[in-house]
Parts: C-alpha cells; structure tokens; sequence
C-alpha cells in the first residue's frame, strides 16, 4: 500500500516537473464559451431548377476554448451542433422534403467537432480579428466526414464572434438532393453553410 502512495506522490511530482519544463502544456489560462442561442445566425442556402433557397437553423449549441494570452489566441477546442429539425424555410413542404432527405426519424444532430487548427492569422489593420482554419468531423445524416472549416474569429469585450461560410455538397454525406412535384422540381447538389455566431 505505502509503495502504491509513493509512486502516486512520483508521478505526480513527475507531472509538475516536466509542466515547469514546458513539456506538458498548461491550459489554465484557455476560457471557455458557449454559443449564444438568441444572437447571431446560421443558414443554409442552395438552389433548385425553381428557385434560390435558405433555411435558417433555429436550434443550435456549443461549446469553445479559447486562451487569448498570447501574441495568437489559442483554440483548443470547438463543438458545434444544429438540431437537423430546426432548419426551417418558411415552406412546410420543403421543410419535409428536406428532413426526409436527412433521416432525421434517426439522424437529429449536425455536429461539427473540430480537431485542430490548420492556421490562424490576424486580419490586417483590425485589432483582435483572426483568419481561422480549423480542421474537424462534420457528421450529417449519420455520415462523418473530414472537412476544413474557414472563419473569422474576434474577441469583443468577453464574447467571440465566429463567422463564415462553407460549401459543402449533399451527396458527399450520401443524401439525395430533395426533389418535389413528381421529381419536376430538382435540387441542386451544392449548398453553402453561412454562419455569424456569438459565444460568451
């Protein structure tokens, strides 16, 4: 029992050396935000053989570290999650067109989970404004895929604001673009994810 506490007390001291060394990061400074769920905006637009079109979702959730210490903020995390049958047009039809095309009977999330960040940079002549690509999984429809994301990141008096756009294509993600009126009505397979969060 005694050489089972003295190897704890080793390890533990092992732990605060190699920390002061700088060999184990220390990410007591990294501060955390949640997505405000009554500010900001995320939309989906894309196109059909009709018209143009937008959906904008009206459930959305997340979570992001941050350590804005140094000369580069530091993100050390990023989650971001949309209920699937939150994504409203305005069109009760389109709406069922489009959850039916995303299973959300079984599939009610999109998750973007990031897992690093590729670059960041400052935008010129703007304080506290970066250029971001963040790398992550995007599952929708039950289908995970690498992608990068592009965003502008600012820190503004204790919250962030995270902007951007993504295009992305359904069928990468194995959906059938929705189709209506007995297929006479086609969507189109390229859409784009336009995204103006606020986290505090």
């Amino acid at each position: 029992m005694q050489s089972q506490v003295t190897k704890k007390k080793l390890s533990f001291k092992a732990v605060i050396l190699l920390m002061a060394l700088g060999l184990i990061p220390i990410a007591l400074s990294a501060q955390s935000y949640q997505i405000s769920k009554s500010e900001g905006e995320v939309t989906v637009t894309g196109t059909s053989t009709l018209h143009d079109w937008e959906e904008v979702a009206e459930q959305k959730s997340g979570t992001m570290a941050i350590d804005a210490s140094g000369e580069l903020p530091s993100i050390s995390s990023l989650k971001f999650t949309v209920m699937a049958e939150s994504l409203k047009s305005g069109k009760d039809a389109m709406d069922k067109n489009t959850y039916k095309a995303l299973n959300t009977g079984k599939y009610k999330e999109i998750v973007f989970q990031m897992d690093a960040v590729k670059s960041i940079s400052p935008v010129v002549s703007t304080n506290n404004k970066y250029k971001v690509m963040a790398t992550g999984k995007l599952t929708i429809a039950g289908k995970t895929n690498t992608v990068d994301l592009p965003f502008e990141l600012t820190l503004n008096n204790g919250k962030v604001l995270l902007n951007g756009k993504k295009p992305l294509k359904m069928t990468d993600f194995g959906i059938e673009p929705p189709k209506a009126l007995l297929g006479t009505i086609k969507t189109g397979d390229e859409i784009e994810v336009h995204y103006k969060t606020v986290w505090q």
